[in-house]
């Protein structure tokens, strides 16, 4: 077997990070590090928004008795969701347009949604200063929808403990 830890072969990682920074040759790339850093904040803070508002607005439903209000907030809040990614795809359209990585816009459009959402079905040809651009577009994209997915599992566990609660707690019962 063979021992990879005691390779002395392998790079020390300052070395394989200056490589990597030197093949890139390009100061932009650090834009769209810091751009998926921002876009992530903001994503986050929104969401935490959006999960927010759609508890205050269940406790207020559940304690009226209103059921049904809680369902419309929480579809409310999916579309809110949605809209919130897919204007990071815009947005990550704009950066690249605004960077000149391909030479039309459109295709820039579907460069970034493809890339946000890890589908990777088109054969782009980037130029080697871009090469690294995927990796960041899609970790800021995998990154922003496991936020998502979380406060949206977060709303739909409130929306089905209404259900259990009201069901499981009888009177006279000593839970």
């Amino acid at each position: 077997m063979i021992n990879l830890f005691n390779n002395t072969d392998l790079p020390s990682f300052t070395t394989l990070f200056g490589e990597i920074n030197a093949d890139m040759g390009n100061g932009q790339i650090w834009i769209m590090v810091v751009s998926a850093c921002l876009m992530l904040a903001i994503h986050a803070v929104a969401v935490l928004g959006i999960a927010g508002a759609f508890h205050w607005i269940d406790d207020v439903m559940t304690k009226r008795r209103i059921f049904g209000a809680s369902f419309l907030s929480y579809f409310i809040a999916i579309l809110l969701v949605i809209a919130i990614h897919l204007s990071e795809i815009v947005v990550w359209a704009y950066i690249c347009v605004a960077l000149k990585v391909f030479p039309t816009n459109p295709q820039t459009f579907y460069f970034a949604g493809e890339m946000y959402t890890t589908v990777g079905y088109g054969d782009y040809k980037l130029s080697e200063q871009w090469r690294i651009l995927p990796i960041i577009i899609s970790f800021s994209g995998i990154f922003a929808v496991s936020m998502s997915g979380a406060a949206l599992y977060t709303m739909m566990g409130a929306l089905l403990g209404h259900n259990g609660q009201n069901q499981s707690a009888k009177p006279g019962s000593s839970d």
